[in-house]
């Protein structure tokens, strides 16, 4: 049986086709669920998120207007929902004021050395705080530019930026030290 494309099933469920729902929710939901977890680094939260997110787009369905796939603007709900519950809980992002020149120099290591598997990785990723880890995922793993991640946390982009080279120095910091203790 072909399960039909993304577009189709928007079509059938705001026709009321209750089948089409579940077959977007199976399609969408894992991705859905691994970008609020990555986000929000817990898995209880980025259920809620995930619930909340699908609820969302299916009563905003006639809005979706296909600028975008269905997918990408799923994703966009999740995102805007994960940092909503950072916010509440009222993460910090730093406001430095360094050249990137000065950071730079700050923290000078080589990355090319450090391999670990995808597991590690994980791991120290969650370790970071809440700020560095939101950063880091939303540019690392969901694809998002500096200026759009500044857009959707509503922080300076000199800010996402020292966010992003702190939180990569911090995860690379954590990394090898899960190094030394393997």
């Amino acid at each position: 049986m072909t399960i039909p494309s993304a577009d189709v099933l928007v079509k059938q469920c705001i026709k009321g086709d209750i089948s089409a729902y579940r077959l977007l929710y199976e399609r969408y939901s894992k991705a859905m669920f691994n970008t609020a977890l990555r986000i929000t680094a817990n898995r209880a939260d980025a259920e809620d998120i995930l619930q909340e997110s699908f609820t969302d787009a299916f009563f905003q369905l006639r809005s979706f207007e296909n600028k975008a796939t269905f997918g990408a603007w799923l994703k966009q709900i999740v995102v805007y929902k994960s940092i909503a519950l950072l916010k509440r809980r009222k993460i910090s992002f730093l406001e430095l004021d360094l050249t990137a020149g000065e950071l730079a120099e700050e923290y000078k290591d080589d990355e090319a050395e450090i391999e670990y598997s995808v597991a590690v990785i994980k791991k120290a990723i969650n370790e970071l705080p809440d700020g560095y880890r939101t950063v880091l995922s939303l540019y690392l793993l969901e694809g998002y530019d500096h200026e759009e991640i500044a857009e959707i946390l509503q922080i300076a982009q000199s800010t996402v930026r020292t966010q992003y080279k702190r939180g990569k120095q911090r995860l690379l910091q954590l990394l090898k030290k899960e190094d030394v203790h393997e």
